[in-house]
């Protein structure tokens, strides 16, 4: 007899505001996009106007088991629409504050910067790491109850050749696909 395995509803949030220009981000876009169980979301398009439309993304988000925030790092931060579209979506009385629509959900990041990787240590160029970097997202799955899983991660960009590219956004395939033991 076989059993059915009941995939993880994922939601990835796009968050470029040149996704059409980009190498990296639109080849991570592309690899994505159809995966079953998944449903990929371009921020900046959606928005152009930067009004986000509030109850869409929270019901959005219920749907969903596991919620990915794709964006290239910007001064050692996450795109503007991201940052106000966490700030609008994640409400008080929603998602923390007697609201506990995301409780036991996963939250992850997939980040892509141009530096190169060994700019992201201790004693390298930024004396921080990119996971230091990017810890108020771990933080905000903590403070409302989501589950946090390690970043995808992506330097380098300057050097990266189109066959590297194309091995990465296979492992950012498995990263959000069902794939066991990534």
């Amino acid at each position: 007899m076989h059993e059915e395995v009941e995939l993880t509803k994922t939601l990835v949030v796009v968050a470029h505001p040149g996704l059409s220009n980009s190498r990296v981000n639109a080849t991570w876009f592309k690899a994505i996009t159809g995966l079953p169980g998944v449903t990929v979301i371009d921020l900046y398009s959606r928005y152009p106007d930067g009004k986000i439309d509030i109850a869409e993304e929270q019901r959005l988000i219920e749907a969903h088991d596991r919620i990915v925030l794709q964006f290239p790092m910007q001064w050692y931060n996450c795109t503007a629409l991201l940052k106000q579209w966490i700030d609008d979506v994640f409400a008080d009385g929603w998602a923390y504050g007697g609201g506990r629509a995301v409780a036991g959900k996963t939250l992850s990041i997939a980040v892509s910067t141009f530096s190169k990787a060994s700019d992201y240590q201790k004693g390298g160029r930024y004396g921080r790491t990119l996971e230091e970097l990017t810890s108020p997202f771990e933080v905000l799955a903590f403070r409302v109850d989501m589950r946090y899983l390690p970043g995808f991660f992506l330097s380098g960009l300057e050097r990266l050749t189109d066959v590297q590219l194309i091995e990465n956004a296979e492992r950012y395939r498995q990263y959000i696909g069902n794939t066991p033991g990534y």
